[in-house]
């Protein structure tokens, strides 16, 4: 159910006990939640998120949980950025919980006017990689999800295999896809844990640093590929080598091949999902415009491949 920002403000009362709250800004929904950040006498800026249904209310959970066990290696250094450190609980009348956190201080990253060099582009890139040498553990012991290299693989495949039988998915494409997902080699990777939902809203900037990085309902232990997926698609060129220097000066594993071309095949394959969502709720405004996207995708890769084989 949704809630009001007076709702809201009331729950993060009850989860913060002594939360004096002078002011509310308007409720927004994540998808999952309902969001909106309150402010105290004292000008502190805190957030509350009330999960919409029961399956929100346990994927929040399962992040508060990992967030938790993530505050530490904030702490220490391990982390190069702050998380939205839970604060408190609030019981909802249906079930579950809302939660409160203090607001995660930054001004959402701007990717596509990022700049190459030491700076921004780089603490980027040593972010994403901070995120990839955690510990698996902390993932599966929050209770979510956890693929071996050929699970991810198959579940890539039964994707485009969903895709595929909407019959709006170009066929050239199609093939692009399968040939893709048939090379083994090119999926023989160290799974790792991935924010799993990372873009410009979730990763917060300030004094040209990352400062905090939100948003973990999505964290699994995957392939670290797809937390560079939206970069290869939306920063400059020449910043995503800057970016990509810094991530592979901070990872300890062997270097990953294969791992740009992986992260270029997720995204065109969050097209598809993106079709499928449309699909599965309904929505024929979605349904078009991810069939525009594919027909765009199609051709931009169709003449990727020319210019290749001249």
């Amino acid at each position: 159910m949704s809630r009001s920002a007076l709702n809201l403000a009331a729950l993060s009362t009850v989860a913060v006990p002594g939360m004096d709250v002078v002011d509310v800004r308007p409720v927004r929904s994540d998808g999952d939640d309902d969001v909106a950040v309150v402010i105290d006498a004292a000008r502190r800026h805190w957030v509350v998120r009330s999960p919409q249904d029961a399956a929100a209310g346990a994927r929040l959970e399962a992040e508060m949980v990992l967030v938790g066990s993530l505050v530490p290696l904030v702490d220490d250094g391990t982390l190069p950025f702050a998380v939205p450190e839970p604060a408190g609980f609030a019981p909802l009348p249906e079930g579950g919980r809302a939660v409160v956190h203090p607001e995660v201080p930054g001004r959402p990253l701007h990717a596509s006017s990022m700049q190459p060099g030491p700076g921004l582009a780089a603490a980027v890139g040593r972010a994403i990689a901070a995120i990839h040498e955690l510990p698996a553990a902390l993932v599966e012991d929050a209770g979510l999800p956890s693929y071996t290299a050929a699970e991810y693989r198959e579940r890539r495949l039964a994707e485009v295999d969903e895709a595929a039988r909407t019959g709006r998915v170009p066929a050239r494409l199609l093939r692009r896809w399968e040939a893709a997902l048939e090379n083994v080699a090119l999926w023989r990777f160290q799974p790792t844990v991935v924010h799993g939902d990372l873009d410009d809203e979730h990763i917060l900037v300030a004094q040209n640093q990352v400062n905090g990085i939100v948003g973990w309902g999505e964290a699994r232990v995957a392939d670290p590929a797809d937390d560079l997926a939206w970069l290869l698609a939306t920063v400059p060129p020449e910043a995503v080598e800057s970016i990509l220097e810094a991530y592979q000066l901070r990872r300890t594993e062997q270097r990953d091949a294969h791992l740009v071309e992986r992260a270029l095949l997720a995204g065109e394959l969050a097209v598809a999902r993106w079709l499928m969502h449309g699909v599965r709720t309904g929505q024929s405004d979605v349904v078009d415009d991810a069939v525009e996207m594919l027909l765009d995708l199609d051709q931009t890769t169709s003449r990727e491949g020319a210019a290749e084989d001249d």
